[in-house]
């Protein structure tokens, strides 16, 4: 089973990755999506409000619409901006992001969401660094009274420039974008964002797009017009509807037969990406998407449909709540989602029955296909490790985490999915989902990622054990893991077999195989079976401090079994079962054998013999 797609880690430095701009351009979408991901529930409050008691509401009510532009003006931008600070230093810089987003605020007449973004991980970082600089500095005792000072007197000054600065600037660009946005749905020219948007979803930029760049336009103009048509640009369910449709009608294999599930959770629930991997069966899907997408938004405009906030999920569900209270906005909405399911369908259709080429296992393949996509065409390897390899790669797992974009939506899914495998195979095991940005480095920890989410994850827990799936809604892999998981299981669970003799006695748990000669030896290798990194790479970590402190001149690698030189300066440490897989492999290379790769008795041996 293949884990995380990394390269594998074959120099001891590491070298730094070049990060592609497609990558640059997710991390920066999926800081502004996580800065208003968490707060959506706030932003569907509001929406409900608006729709319900603002006048022409459902039920309108002048004193309760009294709450609306305090909330949109206030609570909102401020709770993004907690949530800003708070990703780059805790508790303390969501303060700080907070009281100098006030400024911004203050300074403005428009809702400052943009501002917010701006000034929240600003303050996060501004206060950080201070505490950085100080944190060595301050005398026992006035560790609090010093703490507390300097984030009122940076918030202080970080809100007053916001209010001079920041705030003004934001403000000149916000209503230059909005003359911008109303100059293009004036001449009619909105739907041609779709050909943007819909190829960008299938990419996962569809956090970025629009919690990050849409939603708050789509905030600002409806304060003003009570809806707007950007809550509608990329939430859209119709043109994954068309597509889905067609290959339940016309597809062939696994995707025909898990079209119609696909189309329940992608239509009632929301979750999008279920669909991404049938666009990527063949490339020239993208055109029915994009005629869906582009089809639905011309109708939303011309029968000025609109929503009074972001849906979220972006179900039909949440697209009909967050309606405002209209016959006319609701007959465009199913209009405009009909449309482009048609339109959507009617392409894929046409795509699908001209294909001779599908085959039965075509998904999988895509799947394949989307994983080198996001991770700029690097391959996914299989394991060829033996089956007790694989288990001790899962000896030490106690809890598991699915780590997405936002944390919520198709990793809470995909996290129900394998939690109900796990219940079913009997093993007591916690299975979880969270945003990616708030997953932590834990002893004990199985991540489970999309592959384009694969780097991340091995940068916030590079001692985890971690896996990439291509879709978290239906991945073969979650069977390999309860397999994994049970067979580990199994195997801690058999007693020892009966001695039927007298054994000799036990040598010394310290001692080192006589034939090794640490003298020649410059190179120690933890090895690993193609990305099971969990354990080989912690190992090597505390080797290198060990390495470190002796002030012996060695190099500590991790790399795979087939990268090994066959030499007799290398030094192999290794588990009992991976070392019947390398002594049939390789004939000089010196090979050490523990059960305990982290923490050895036998290494302070081998350290004292090395040269």
């Amino acid at each position: 089973m293949s884990e995380a797609n990394v390269n594998k880690n074959t120099t001891s430095p590491a070298p730094k990755k070049k990060v592609g701009l497609k990558a640059r351009v997710q991390k920066f979408g999926s800081a502004l999506s996580n800065m208003v991901m968490p707060n959506i529930g706030a932003f569907i409050a509001w929406g409900l409000i608006t729709a319900i008691f603002m006048a022409g509401g459902w039920f309108p009510n002048a004193d309760l619409a009294k709450m609306i532009q305090p909330m949109v003006h206030y609570l909102l931008p401020l709770l993004i901006a907690f949530t800003g600070g708070n990703m780059i230093a805790g508790h303390r810089g969501g303060v700080v992001g907070a009281i100098a987003t006030m400024g911004v605020i203050v300074g403005s007449s428009i809702p400052m969401f943009i501002g917010a973004m701006i000034m929240g991980p600003l303050g996060g970082w501004a206060i950080k660094k201070w505490d950085d600089a100080i944190s060595d500095k301050v005398h026992s005792g006035f560790e609090m009274l010093v703490n507390n000072f300097s984030a009122g007197i940076m918030g202080m000054l970080l809100a007053i420039i916001g209010y001079f600065g920041i705030g003004p600037l934001v403000a000149g660009a916000s209503a230059a974008m909005a003359v911008g946005v109303n100059w293009i749905i004036k001449v009619n020219l909105l739907p041609l964002a779709n050909v943007f948007i819909e190829p960008a979803k299938i990419l996962f930029l569809n956090n970025a797009i629009n919690q990050g760049i849409l939603t708050p336009l789509g905030i600002q103009a409806a304060a003003s017009a009570g809806k707007s048509i950007l809550f509608l640009l990329e939430p859209d369910p119709g043109p994954g509807l068309g597509l889905l449709l067609a290959f339940a009608l016309f597809g062939k294999g696994t995707a025909k037969a898990s079209a119609p599930s696909a189309m329940i959770i992608h239509f009632f629930g929301g979750i999008h990406e279920i669909y991404f991997p049938y666009v990527l069966m063949k490339p020239a899907l993208f055109l029915a998407v994009i005629a869906g997408g582009v089809t639905g938004t011309a109708t939303f405009s011309l029968l000025d449909v609109g929503l009074k906030s972001t849906p979220s999920p972006g179900s039909i569900i949440m697209l009909f709540v967050m309606s405002p209270r209209s016959v006319s906005n609701y007959l465009g909405l199913l209009l405009g989602v009909t449309l482009a399911t048609l339109v959507s369908f009617l392409v894929a259709a046409v795509i699908l029955k001209r294909d001779k080429t599908m085959v039965d296992d075509s998904l999988a393949a895509a799947q394949g296909q989307m994983s080198n996509m996001k991770n700029g065409g690097a391959t996914v390897e299989t394991s060829d490790a033996e089956p007790a390899d694989v288990i001790a790669s899962y000896k030490d797992v106690d809890h598991i985490i699915f780590a997405c974009d936002a944390g919520m939506g198709s990793s809470a899914m995909g996290a129900s999915l394998l939690r109900d495998k796990v219940k079913k195979a009997g093993i007591d095991m916690s299975v979880t989902n969270t945003a990616i940005s708030n997953l932590k480095d834990e002893p004990g920890l199985l991540v489970i990622t999309q592959n384009e989410l694969a780097d991340r994850a091995e940068q916030k827990a590079p001692h985890a054990l971690r896996l990439a799936v291509d879709n978290f809604l239906s991945s073969p892999k979650y069977d390999q893991v309860v397999v994994n998981l049970k067979a580990r299981d199994q195997v801690s669970s058999e007693p020892a077999p009966a001695s039927a003799a007298p054994q000799a006695p036990a040598a010394d748990a310290t001692d080192l195989p006589a034939g090794l000669n640490l003298s020649v030896v410059n190179q120690i290798v933890f090895v690993h079976h193609d990305g099971h990194l969990g354990t080989a790479t912690m190992a090597t970590s505390l080797m290198k401090d060990r390495i470190k402190k002796a002030n012996k001149q060695v190099t500590v690698k991790n790399v795979g079994i087939d990268e090994l030189q066959d030499e007799n300066s290398l030094l192999v440490v290794s588990s009992p079962e991976a070392a019947k897989n390398l002594r049939t492999r390789y004939t000089q290379v010196q090979v050490l054998v523990t059960d305990d790769l982290l923490n050895s008795p036998k290494y302070d041996k081998m350290v004292l013999a090395l040269k």
